[in-house]
């Protein structure tokens, strides 16, 4: 018996308690401890059964992640989980916390499970790109059939104890120590002479139509295989005897081990994690927060108040005029009401929200005792100065003054007030209460104890907050310039915008670059074409019928037209003719002879474009490390998660090939596709994108 695993005695009934802190994940020591731990209770002479629970947080979150990408030791899950319903004992789980993953199999294993009311069960295995592999899609299936099951393990979810009880998954709910409610369950298992039931021996559920599933789960996925092989995984469940179903399920296991998809994945999980931890941080107290003052009620500034008042701050919200102040109550409050709607909040949270946390003025003296301010006006330099003006003479000495800016420098917004050190740019994705992604721009004088503050922030908000320094559109939106440019010189050149969005959400994308503009508005490019059009690189390929979309009032979405056609009540667009014939004349005035694209060509520029600039933007130190380019565009562009970000990905296809790519491009269009130094240098050194990450953790 290792020391992971307590065993102590209650009459009739032996507790196996497992110590694995913080959440008691399934670490050799611990699998090895359980083995022994039946073992002892086997030969421990009168007792008639065994109670499984944990100590502290959980009862089992999970896989140890410490043992991620290292040789597996015996005993593995799958044997442990089968000593375990073997057992001649009636095996309880007194389940509390979290039961995820290799935690739940275990209590599958048991011949009854009991939980507390605040328990969670799940199978999260899909999001590292694998299924679960010790048995739960054999067990589970045969427990609460097969709809069901598909629905945990394909989408990951957790559910709450009164619903893994409605469900099947636990027999009983019941609140108390989880260790005296798990020795009364079992007493009175014995007492009413209950038999063992393992979930092995019960029925095969009944099929459905499998491929019909598989194809729906690959489709709904956008291309992740991991939750469509659950599918086949399940089937093997209902058309095959029990043990013939777990080499099933091990044989898709293992061959998911060897995707790039699991590795994508792997790498999102831990780059997830490694985001925020900045040495530049460590020993540095973040300032106080309590109260946040907005600037601007529109969709972002409110979207910003919402988060803010979700995780617990009050909230002083300046609008210019009494009727925009109202209109950004409203907004913040309809925010805050889907919330409630969805159970997120209750209505007393909601009320002392909206009626306490919230002050709505239009004067920025009400501004005075806010420990930090976001402005979140019309994205113009000298808008943005003339607010940071009234900032500097209104708010408290300390007070941080931040700036939502997408693309704009905030040095020189710094420079406008006499506190540059207290200035840092936190940009926000609309919309804010529902977007993960926060970039905490880093200007050349801001204090570190600011930048600490940000990041408290982003923690405070639930946010993956990124940290960036100041170009051009930072991280994010500067490499989105690129990639989309890239884009445009392909539909100029012969390819359709259609047929690129189709390609890029069939490579896994949420949507295509030209559906993205259409939501967001294309006056937003329009406008960032003409602030760029001064300072414009002569050699710069830039198309005009984008403008010409927008010079007859069509702005996308909003408008009802751009390059889609929106129906009132149909979800997504129809392609707009007009448009086609727009290119049709540009290609014509500029002499171009279009010419056909592949699919894989398409993902192929736009991915290679994407990576030359992100390689340039961590070379520059806009981005310290490639990981943070993944999360930004995983968290903020749409970014297949499957894929670990497009640094990861580039990894993944090999670097050498992706430069001698680039360098072919540049054939064409030697300005644009200059290969970043950082990507060259990697190539010559036989290094990658993930080497620079492990340095950059030490």
């Amino acid at each position: 018996m290792t020391d992971k695993i307590g065993y102590t005695r209650k009459g009739d009934v032996a507790v196996l308690r497992i110590k694995n802190p913080p959440v008691n994940a399934l670490s050799h020591a611990v699998r090895e401890g359980l083995v022994a731990g039946m073992a002892q209770a086997e030969a421990d002479d009168g007792v008639k059964a065994v109670v499984i629970v944990g100590e502290g947080r959980a009862f089992i979150a999970g896989a140890d992640i410490t043992e991620f990408g290292k040789t597996p030791l015996e005993p593995f899950l799958p044997d442990v989980c089968k000593r375990i319903e073997d057992s001649p004992l009636i095996v309880v789980a007194s389940m509390h916390g979290v039961s995820l993953g290799g935690g739940l199999e275990i209590a599958l294993s048991a011949h009854y499970r009991v939980a507390q009311p605040s328990a969670k069960v799940g199978l999260p295995e899909v999001h590292l790109g694998l299924i679960p592999g010790a048995g739960a899609t054999q067990r589970l299936p045969r427990l609460i059939g097969v709809d069901p099951s598909l629905d945990l393990i394909t989408s990951g979810r957790q559910v709450k104890a009164a619903e893994a009880e409605s469900l099947g998954i636990v027999d009983q709910v019941t609140e108390g120590d989880p260790e005296d409610v798990g020795v009364a369950y079992a007493e009175n298992l014995i007492a009413t002479n209950a038999p063992r039931r393992p979930v092995s021996e019960m029925a095969a559920p009944a099929p459905i139509d499998w491929d019909a599933a598989y194809d729906g789960t690959l489709k709904k996925g956008r291309g992740q295989i991991s939750p469509a092989q659950a599918v086949r995984a399940v089937q093997a469940a209902a058309e095959l005897p029990f043990d013939e179903g777990m080499l099933a399920e091990r044989k898709i296991f293992m061959e998911l081990m060897e995707t790039d998809q699991r590795q994508g994945m792997i790498h999102a999980f831990f780059s997830e994690r490694a985001v925020g931890n900045l040495p530049e941080l460590k020993g540095v107290e973040p300032r106080a927060l309590q109260s946040i003052g907005i600037i601007g009620g529109g969709t972002m500034g409110a979207g910003i108040a919402t988060a803010a008042l979700l995780a617990g701050f009050n909230v002083v919200l300046i609008e210019m005029k009494e009727d925009a102040a109202e209109a950004a109550r409203g907004r913040i409050a309809g925010n805050l009401s889907g919330a409630l709607k969805r159970g997120k909040i209750t209505q007393m949270k909601y009320d002392a929200m909206t009626n306490t946390a919230l002050e709505v003025s239009i004067n920025y003296d009400s501004l005075a005792s806010v420990d930090l301010v976001i402005e979140a006006v019309f994205e113009d330099m000298g808008v943005k100065k003339e607010v940071f003006g009234k900032l500097d003479a209104v708010c408290k000495p300390g007070a941080i003054l931040a700036s939502n800016t997408s693309y704009l420098d905030v040095d020189e917004i710094a420079a406008s007030t006499s506190r540059p050190a207290d200035v840092i740019g936190l940009h926000f994705f609309s919309p804010a209460h529902i977007m993960k992604l926060l970039e905490v721009v880093v200007a050349e004088k801001t204090a570190p104890d600011v930048v600490a503050t940000g990041f408290a922030l982003g923690k405070a908000l639930n946010k993956i907050s990124v940290r960036a320094g100041v170009c051009d559109g930072f991280i994010g939106n500067r490499i989105l310039a690129t990639y989309r440019t890239a884009a445009d010189h392909m539909v100029l050149d012969g390819a359709s915008p259609f047929q690129i969005d189709k390609a890029l959400v069939d490579f896994g994308f949420a949507m295509g670059p030209f559906a993205v503009g259409d939501l967001a508005g294309l006056d937003i490019g329009w406008a960032t074409r003409k602030r760029k059009a001064a300072t414009r690189h002569p050699a710069e390929r830039v198309p005009t019928y984008p403008d010409k979309i927008c010079e007859a009032g069509n702005f996308g979405q909003k408008t009802g037209k751009g390059y889609y056609i929106y129906e009132a009540g149909s979800r997504g667009g129809v392609p707009n003719p007009e448009v086609s014939e727009l290119i049709a004349a540009e290609r014509a005035e500029r002499d171009i002879t279009p010419r056909d694209f592949t699919d894989a060509e398409i993902v192929r520029r736009y991915m290679a474009a994407m990576v030359n600039e992100a390689a340039k933007v961590v070379g520059e130190g806009i981005a310290k490390r490639p990981l943070d380019v993944d999360m930004v565009l995983l968290f903020g562009y749409g970014f297949p998660r499957y894929w670990g970000g497009p640094m990861k990905w580039a990894d993944l296809q090999g670097l050498p090939a992706l430069l001698a790519d680039i360098e072919s491009y540049a054939k064409e269009d030697a300005w644009f596709w200059e290969p970043a130094p950082l990507l060259k240098q990697l190539v010559a050194e036989g290094r990658n994108f993930d080497d620079l990450n492990k340095q950059a953790a030490k």
